[in-house]
C-alpha cells in the first residue's frame, strides 16, 4: 500500500469516528429538525413578505444562504471548538497519538468531520433552496457561486474551531475564542469600518451662486434681469471610506455577496439580497466629491422646462464600474483557517518537548 493511500486510510478513519461519535446522540437529530423548522419558517415568511410568487425567489434565495451562514457561524464553532482539547481533557488523544495515526492525520481529520457537519445545515436547508430556485430570476452561476463559497466559509469556521481547539489547552477557552473570531469578521468589520471611516475626515469646498433679483416669464418659464449674488463659499467634513473599503471584504457575508453574479432589474437596481449588498459595499470606493460647485443664477436663465437634471449613476453602473473584493477576503480566511491548523499540528504533534502546566496526558 501506497504512502497516500496509507494516509488517505488513517484520515478516513478519524473522520468516521468523529461523525459516528457526533451522530451518535438524539441530540443531534433534534438540532437539524429545529434548523430545518427555522429555515422553513423563514422561507414562508420571505414568500409571503416579497410575493415571491410573482416577483420571483432570488431575494428568497439568497436570504435563505445568508440565514445558513448565520446558523452555520453560532453552531459551528460550539461543534469543532473543542475537537482536539476535548479528547486531550478526556483523556483518549493520547490514546490515538500512540497508534499509528500521525498528528496530521489527526487535525486534518478532525477539520474534515466538522466541515462535514457545517455541510449537514447546508443539505437540510436545500429543499428550501430549491423552492426558491422554482419561483426563478435565480440563474444557474447565482446557485453554483453562492453554494460553493458558503461551503467554503462554513470550512474555514471549522477550521479555525479546530485549530484554536490544538492550540489552546481548555476546551472552554478555545470555544469562546472562536466565537470571538467569528464575531470580529462579522461584525467587528462593519465596526470598524465604521469608525475608521468616520475618523479620518477630509475637508470639502461647496460654492454656490444665488439669485437675487429677476423678472419672471411665466410663458417661457424662464427668467431675465438676473441678478446673481456673489461666491458663497462654505467648507464641511466629510468622512473617507474609501480609504477602508477592503476592511468590508473579510467580512463573510460580504464575501459570499460580492462572489455572486450581481442580479439586476431593466431599471439597474438588485433583485436580491446578494446584488444590495454588493453594490453598498462597492460604492464605498468611490471618493467622496471635495469640491462643489452649484449655480442657480445658470438654471434660472435655461428655465425649469428645459432643465436637464443629471442623475447619479445606477446601482448596476456602480457595481460593474468598481473593483470586486470577495477574493480579497476569500483569501483572507483561507490563510486564517490554514495558520490555525498549522498552528495546531505543531502544538498536537508528539513526542512534545514543552507541555502547559496542567495539561493532562492520558
Amino acid at each position: 500500500m501506497t504512502d497516500s493511500r496509507v494516509f488517505l486510510s488513517g484520515l478516513w478513519l478519524i473522520v468516521t469516528l468523529e461523525l459516528r461519535q457526533r451522530v451518535r446522540g438524539v441530540s443531534w437529530y433534534v438540532l437539524l429538525g429545529v434548523f430545518m423548522l427555522l429555515v422553513g419558517i423563514v422561507t414562508f415568511l420571505l414568500w409571503l413578505a416579497t410575493a415571491a410568487w410573482l416577483s420571483g425567489g432570488g431575494g428568497v434565495f439568497s436570504t435563505i444562504i445568508f440565514f445558513v451562514l448565520l446558523l452555520g457561524t453560532l453552531v459551528s464553532p460550539a461543534l469543532s471548538g473543542n475537537a482536539i482539547n476535548g479528547d486531550r481533557d478526556a483523556g483518549t488523544l493520547a490514546t490515538t497519538q500512540v497508534t499509528l495515526i500521525s498528528t496530521g492525520q489527526l487535525v486534518l481529520g478532525k477539520f474534515l468531520a466538522a466541515w462535514i457537519t457545517a455541510l449537514a445545515f447546508l443539505a437540510a436547508a436545500l429543499p428550501f433552496l430549491i423552492f426558491a430556485v422554482v419561483l426563478g430570476q435565480v440563474s444557474l452561476g447565482t446557485i453554483a457561486v453562492s453554494v460553493l463559497v458558503l461551503a467554503a466559509e462554513l470550512g474555514v469556521i471549522a477550521a479555525v474551531g479546530v485549530g484554536l481547539s490544538g492550540i489552546l489547552t481548555r476546551p472552554l477557552f478555545s470555544i469562546v475564542l472562536t466565537y470571538l473570531v467569528v464575531a470580529a469578521l462579522s461584525l467587528g468589520t462593519l465596526i470598524a469600518f465604521a469608525l475608521l471611516g468616520t475618523a479620518t475626515q477630509q475637508e470639502a469646498t461647496s460654492v454656490n451662486y444665488q439669485v437675487v433679483s429677476s423678472a419672471y416669464d411665466e410663458q417661457t418659464g424662464k427668467q431675465s434681469d438676473i441678478v446673481c449674488s456673489t461666491a458663497q463659499t462654505s467648507t464641511h467634513d466629510v468622512p473617507r471610506f474609501d480609504y477602508f473599503w477592503w476592511v468590508l471584504a473579510a467580512n463573510p457575508y460580504v464575501v459570499v455577496a460580492d462572489a455572486a453574479p450581481g442580479s439586476f432589474d431593466d431599471g439597474g437596481y438588485p433583485t436580491d439580497l446578494f446584488g444590495q449588498i454588493a453594490v453598498g459595499v462597492r460604492s464605498a470606493q468611490a471618493a467622496p466629491e471635495l469640491y462643489t460647485e452649484y449655480n442657480e443664477c445658470d438654471e434660472a436663465a435655461k428655465g425649469y422646462r428645459d432643465q436637464e437634471f443629471a442623475d447619479g449613476p445606477t446601482p448596476q453602473e456602480t457595481y460593474d464600474g468598481a473593483v470586486p473584493s470577495w477574493f480579497i477576503g476569500l483569501v483572507i480566511h483561507l490563510l486564517l483557517g490554514t495558520g490555525a491548523l498549522t498552528w495546531a499540528w505543531r502544538r498536537t504533534r508528539t513526542p512534545a518537548r514543552h507541555l502547559a502546566a496542567g495539561s493532562r496526558i492520558a
